[in-house]
């Protein structure tokens, strides 16, 4: 069987549970998302097998650090899985809610409500803990979706959607509202991006490489996540104190995502005090720096390349510059800046607002770490990726940009 012909078999049995689950009450739908929790730490071994398979096999491909570090699946880490499930169940179901209403003129009712999608796509790499997300976030959405994530984690991810599966059974829907995408190669991939018709809408989630040729490639509508060269700029008005915390947190905190800063910039004012501190504390996190001219005056830096002001290191790396002032940090970032999340620290409200009105990012920062653009801290619960496109859902994509809409027109008799 050719992986086209599997991966439409796989989608009709998506449209057909599909088609239930639009009508699933929430506390169908809730009730569901708590046993799919219950089950994941109740069959823990089982999944922790399999992860054990996948990293076992990615270090002794020599796979980096910080892409195991995605991989890795530990009890806390299952524990924070099924929490973000219970999360999803305590939020406000989007189906049906009314965006906008009214009695026109002539007396119809108008109403646009939201409705799921239908059938999702999920294509994604490494982080096995987007599997449960994705699923939970587009069961609550009333969405089936088929998974395909990378090679790298699949006895990962086969256990992990098993007990999901026998969970959503056991609960009364059906289990086909989640599905894995049979197939390791690219084939199945491919076909999946042809499945137009099929499947309302993809979401890829990993590096520039994977997303960009989903983009290119696909002839399902797709809803782009970005890779993450967050920036942070230290203003001439900036508490230094709250720079440093800032810029630490944002690099370090955890390297190997999306919202982690890799790249900062400094206002030339207050260079000479600011770069001894940042540069001392960053290197004794074992951060190496990339910097210009300024930063590399200093010992340890190491020379930045245009290569390095558009990286998205994902490691304990940064690129670090010295600007004039706030327009050269405004021009910087929108020469190399991915449109993911971008901060300011400074006293200044008047740099504040300009930062704010002038950089076109999904999230814009003043006085605060990169690393709160994400669904929980922004209280959506688990998201299913930051998307960094301008058409219908931007930013950490929670359950509402999981929804379309359609209009209901209620007459009485009425004809034109």
């Amino acid at each position: 069987m050719t992986a086209e012909v599997e991966v439409r078999e796989v989608a009709q049995r998506a449209r057909v549970a599909s088609r239930s689950l639009a009508l699933a009450t929430r506390s169908q739908k809730d009730a569901t998302l708590h046993a799919m929790a219950d089950a994941l730490l109740a069959r823990a071994d089982e999944i922790l097998a399999g992860n054990a398979e996948d990293v076992a096999r990615a270090e002794a491909d020599g796979t980096p650090p910080n892409i195991i570090d995605r991989l890795r699946l530990t009890t806390e880490r299952l524990e924070g899985m099924a929490q973000g499930l219970r999360e999803v169940a305590g939020l406000a179901d989007p189906v049906g809610e009314v965006v906008r209403g009214s009695v026109l003129a002539n007396g119809l009712e108008l109403r646009q409500v939201r409705v799921p999608f239908g059938v999702v796509g999920m294509i994604y790499e490494a982080r096995p803990n987007v599997t449960a997300d994705a699923a939970g976030i587009c069961l609550k959405s009333g969405n089936a979706v088929l998974l395909r994530g990378s090679s790298s984690a699949r006895s990962s991810n086969a256990a992990i959607v098993a007990v999901l599966r026998d969970a959503v059974s056991a609960s009364g829907l059906e289990a086909d509202v989640v599905q894995l995408v049979p197939g390791d190669t690219h084939d199945s991939v491919k076909a999946l991006m042809r499945a137009r018709g099929q499947v309302d809408v993809l979401i890829p989630r990993g590096g520039a490489g994977l997303i960009q040729s989903v983009v290119n490639e696909s002839t399902v509508p797709v809803i782009e996540t970005g890779v993450g060269n967050c920036h942070v700029y230290v203003d001439r008005a900036a508490d230094l104190d709250k720079a440093l915390a800032i810029v630490l947190n944002a690099k370090t905190h955890r390297t190997s995502v999306c919202n982690a800063a890799e790249s900062l910039l400094v206002h030339a004012d207050v260079a000479g005090e600011f770069l001894p501190r940042v540069v001392a504390a960053l290197q004794e996190a074992d951060v190496t720096i990339h910097g210009d001219a300024a930063f590399g005056a200093l010992d340890g830096v190491v020379a930045a390349t245009d290569e390095d002001w558009a990286t998205e290191y994902l490691s304990l790396d940064i690129a670090a510059r010295v600007v004039p002032d706030l327009d050269g940090a405004l021009e910087h970032i929108r020469t190399w800046s991915s449109g993911h999340s971008d901060a300011i620290v400074t006293e200044d409200l008047a740099a504040s607002r300009r930062f704010v009105a002038e950089v076109d990012s999904a999230a814009v920062l003043v006085n605060a770490s990169t690393r709160f653009t994400d669904g929980g801290e922004f209280g959506f619960g688990a998201e299913i990726g930051i998307s960094t496109q301008k058409l219908h859902a931007r930013g950490p994509m929670g359950l509402p940009e999981m929804t379309s809409t359609k209009y209901v027109v209620i007459g009485d008799g009425h004809v034109r």
